[in-house]
């Protein structure tokens, strides 16, 4: 008597609702400082898997991605066609018949719809080069001036070759960023001449550093195609005077190369008379399927360490249910004397679930900081400094792949010993005491 009694519906509905999910999360946090030890344990082993899970697929992601970056250097879309030698066949009394791709392949070869653009190379590495201040033996390439356009050739200073270089087989010279710091050390080259084997040749241009195969691209010089025909043709016997060493062509249909080396395949075959279905006459290298069996390796790769994050995952989840179960079992006494006080067993439930979830996710979320902080620091040191390879990257996917089974983890590990809890019967649990 003499005094008011506030009954919780007299207050508004959210701020019982803040109230009581405050007193949960006070509850969860008392819980988890009581365990420094273990709590602190069951965390890191998320952590761990969380972390192990990102650095792995960054790694696979960073191998992928290195291999597609060295693949475009060369360019897109690329078939690189080389001479071959024609097989012995069984029953038959030929033998094995070497054959030199030609010129006239290759002007066949862009009548091929299935083609959208054909370029040669006559390579000569035998050949001496010399400027008024240096010399240097570099590969000496005849090409034709839309080389740039299906080779990756980043052009410095001065021009590329062009139409009338090759129609007028004119001595000019483009040369490599490296052939170019030989010939002309510390001097611009442009404008200057050099001699090849004694012949005199005007530099017309300079590639930048392209940095791939050990500077090998770069101490390259390029010529007209005609021009290299006409002084320093291939030698040897029963060799066509326009013989070439590579044509390379991209075909139609972007990204699958199928039609067009078939089509490759026949007209090459019909003009040094062999059977197109001879797989061993044919030399090539075909960018887009090694692309492509590149990228199914890695994405093999990437589902195997992504199951195997997963697992380890889930693994962390069993650990924590086994805690949590230790926890209940703890603290048996603790939840008779709430319950008997009159706890539901909705803030029993809440108060065991919200500790599971909030266990994995601080940890999944310390472990997707600090694994991406690593990754950041990699990229920073090791950037360009391995051909072939990119250092590891946060893959957003992976990222989301383990928010999900962080998630999926929390309720699990929540949900069960939280269910265990709300079960109890008061009067049992106390008499545990």
């Amino acid at each position: 008597p003499g005094k008011r009694i506030f009954h919780s519906s007299a207050l508004p509905r959210g701020i019982t609702i803040m109230q009581t999910f405050s007193d949960t999360l006070g509850q969860v946090f008392r819980a988890i400082l009581a365990n420094k030890l273990r709590s602190f344990l069951t965390m890191f082993g998320i952590a761990w898997g969380v972390g192990s899970l990102l650095v792995l697929v960054g790694l696979g992601e960073g191998f992928r991605s290195g291999q597609h970056r060295q693949l475009s250097t060369l360019g897109n879309d690329l078939v690189m066609m080389f001479n071959a030698t024609i097989p012995a066949l069984a029953n038959q009394h030929t033998g094995m018949r070497p054959y030199k791709l030609t010129l006239a392949d290759s002007e066949a070869m862009r009548k091929l719809p299935e083609l959208r653009a054909v370029t040669v190379e006559l390579r000569r590495s035998d050949l001496y080069e010399v400027s008024q201040w240096s010399n240097t033996s570099a590969n000496v390439m005849g090409v034709l001036p839309n080389y740039t356009e299906v080779r990756f050739i980043p052009m410095g200073p001065g021009r590329f070759l062009d139409d009338s270089d090759t129609v007028d087989a004119r001595r000019v010279v483009v040369l490599g960023d490296k052939a170019a710091a030989l010939l002309f050390p510390g001097r611009p080259s442009l404008g200057e001449r050099i001699t090849i084997n004694g012949i005199a040749f005007t530099v017309v241009g300079q590639v930048q550093r392209i940095g791939r195969n050990n500077d090998f691209d770069d101490r390259k010089v390029y010529v007209p195609v005609t021009t290299m025909v006409q002084l320093f043709a291939l030698k040897g016997e029963n060799i066509p005077h326009d013989a070439l060493t590579s044509i390379q062509y991209q075909p139609t249909t972007k990204g699958n190369a199928v039609a067009a080396v078939a089509a490759v395949h026949r007209l090459i075959a019909q003009r040094h008379n062999f059977d197109p279905s001879l797989v061993d006459a044919f030399d090539e290298f075909d960018t887009i399927k090694e692309e492509k069996m590149i990228g199914a390796i890695f994405s093999a790769m990437d589902i195997f360490l992504g199951g195997v994050g997963v697992v380890t995952l889930a693994l962390g989840a069993v650990g924590i249910i086994n805690i949590m179960l230790v926890s209940v079992t703890e603290r048996t006494p603790e939840i008779g004397l709430r319950k008997a006080l009159g706890a539901t067993k909705r803030s029993i439930l809440a108060q065991f679930f919200w500790e599971g979830l909030l266990l994995t996710g601080v940890s999944g979320i310390i472990g997707i900081v600090v694994s991406g902080g690593f990754m950041w620091l990699l990229q920073q040191a090791l950037t360009g400094k391995m051909p072939g390879w990119d250092p590891p990257r946060l893959v957003p996917w992976s990222a989301a792949l383990a928010l999900g089974s962080l998630v999926l983890s929390g309720v699990a590990a929540g949900l069960y010993p939280a269910s265990k809890a709300a079960k109890l019967d008061p009067v049992e649990a106390l008499r545990r005491e």
